[in-house]
């Protein structure tokens, strides 16, 4: 059984260590801690956490409740509010975003485990639906039918340029500029494609191998549009086209 990664978003170091011993302790795996809004971006593009413990406050102008929008705006992963806050406003604010627990601080080990494992499960559960739905999209090797609200579209890979992931949508860019826009998640959707057509070049994109132009430091241009390259995704991405950087 695969072990959860669970990532640490928290300023007070103090408060940090002790939930790493925790997590150790309960035999998770886990990353962190960052200590604000730009480390906690870092460490999900670098680390690609399962899961994050998230507090409300943090260092900067950004609190938690910016970060866990922007995790459902590009990352699409269950995160916990663990906090200090249990009043009204930070409570409403909490809401907007959906968190998958709200653990108010103190907790016990066994608090934190019981939230971790429910978050987790509820959140499987939900992608099980997604793919369920997904699964009903019909591929040959040169074209796939796609569920497109009532209608299914046909889409021929070699129009298809990259896949875009926003939370529970995938948007795939096609030649002629249009977009079609399915519901699943990133991993769910490339499983149906041809593993050495398409490649994962970011936790959001995943590209056609066949029509990438140009490679940059840290974008490719795939039909004249440029798309970021995730640092843990580039050293694959080269290793696919055979190159090799002195």
């Amino acid at each position: 059984m695969k072990v959860l990664k669970i990532g640490i978003v928290e300023d007070e170091l103090i408060i940090a260590r002790t939930i790493l011993s925790t997590l150790d302790e309960l035999g998770y795996s886990h990353c962190g801690p960052a200590i604000n809004y730009t480390e906690a971006m870092e460490m999900l593009d670098r680390h690609s956490p399962d899961l994050l413990l998230l507090d409300i406050q943090l260092s900067g102008k950004k609190d938690g409740i910016d970060v866990a929008q922007r995790l459902n705006e590009l990352y699409g992963i269950p995160f916990i509010f663990l906090t200090a806050n249990s009043d009204i406003d930070t409570i409403d604010r909490a809401k907007k975003v959906k968190p998958h627990a709200y653990i108010v601080k103190p907790f016990t080990k066994e608090e934190l485990f019981a939230a971790i494992e429910i978050a987790f499960s509820n959140f499987t559960s939900n992608h099980t639906n997604v793919r369920t739905e997904q699964a009903t999209s019909y591929r040959t090797k040169d074209f796939m039918f796609v569920k497109d609200g009532y209608v299914f579209r046909k889409i021929f890979l070699h129009d298809l340029l990259f896949l875009q992931s926003d939370a529970n949508y995938v948007t795939l860019h096609l030649k002629s500029e249009k977009k079609v826009m399915v519901r699943a998640t990133l991993n769910d959707f490339i499983e149906n494609l041809d593993p050495n057509a398409f490649i994962r070049i970011h936790r959001r994109y995943s590209v056609n191998i066949s029509l990438i132009e140009d490679i940059f430091p840290t974008e490719v241009m795939v039909g004249g549009v440029k798309v970021p390259i995730g640092k843990s995704h580039r050293e694959n991405l080269l290793n696919a086209l055979g190159i090799k950087e002195s």
